[in-house]
């Protein structure tokens, strides 16, 4: 008897067990990779002239540009988006409905009188929120073409504005404070979940992945990457990785 009862356990633990990897793996797969700098020796940051508010904005240090940002040690490229697109013209992703559903805003910042981050992705139906947690005043210029026209707010010290209804788009939105000319970046607006903004060391992680045949799409402030706007071919099967991704980015 007790070892029928055992039994019956050990087949509803393995069931349940089951079951748990089964929703796991419905979620998809991830594919992951690092975005390299192919031009050589990384290059040195560049210092923009801070000619405004030098008091607080020159309060933590020098501000560098952070157009193109190359690790020195592995030569991997900041701030550079990736996402997934149909291998077809005209395709669409399929989405897994039981990924789950993502924050209803997303924030930008502008603490030290740079945006932080300085590339940002989103998806349709999120809000941008656009902080200032700084102590001075701040203006947000926001254009992203026909789909996103854009506009102008100037957010006082420790003030936010929330910007609604970004629409996908292939063009970025670029995001400016005219108050002080050198700040700078950039947004993207996705209608899928397959996107992902690269670290400090190039690498980025799509969760989620659908298993099949794309297009890897490739962009950073100074242009395309490899396949430019139609980008690579990739597969994805099971947890993919696709190591390292080369890219000469304009000078």
């Amino acid at each position: 008897m007790l070892r029928s009862v055992l039994k019956v356990c050990a087949l509803s633990a393995f069931a349940a067990l089951f079951s748990l990897v089964g929703t796991e793996r419905a979620a998809g797969e991830s594919l992951k990779g690092q975005i390299v700098y192919d031009g050589g020796a990384a290059p040195a940051p560049k210092p923009v002239n801070v000619d405004k508010d030098q008091a607080h904005c020159l309060g933590k240090g020098p501000i560098v540009s952070e157009e193109l940002v190359v690790n020195k040690t592995n030569n991997g490229i900041r701030w550079v988006f990736v996402w997934l697109a149909p291998a077809a013209p005209g395709g669409a992703l399929p989405v897994d409905p039981k990924l789950p559903a993502p924050p209803k805003s997303v924030v930008l910042d502008q603490p030290c009188c740079a945006f932080e981050p300085h590339a940002l992705a989103l998806r349709k139906g999120q809000e941008l929120v656009v902080k200032n947690t700084s102590p001075i005043a701040h203006n947000v210029n926001w254009q992203g073409g026909t789909k996103n026209p854009g506009g102008n707010l100037l957010i006082p010290a420790s003030g936010q504005v929330e910007i609604k209804d970004l629409n996908p788009s292939n063009l970025p939105v670029s995001v400016a404070c005219n108050i002080h000319g050198w700040m700078k970046g950039y947004v993207r607006v996705f209608d899928h979940p397959y996107y992902a903004v690269t670290d400090a060391d190039g690498k980025f992680e799509i969760k989620g992945a659908p298993a099949g045949k794309y297009k890897l799409v490739i962009w950073h402030d100074t242009g395309w990457g490899p396949g430019g706007r139609e980008g690579k071919e990739v597969e994805i099967k099971g947890d993919t990785d696709l190591g390292k991704v080369l890219m000469k980015p304009a000078q």
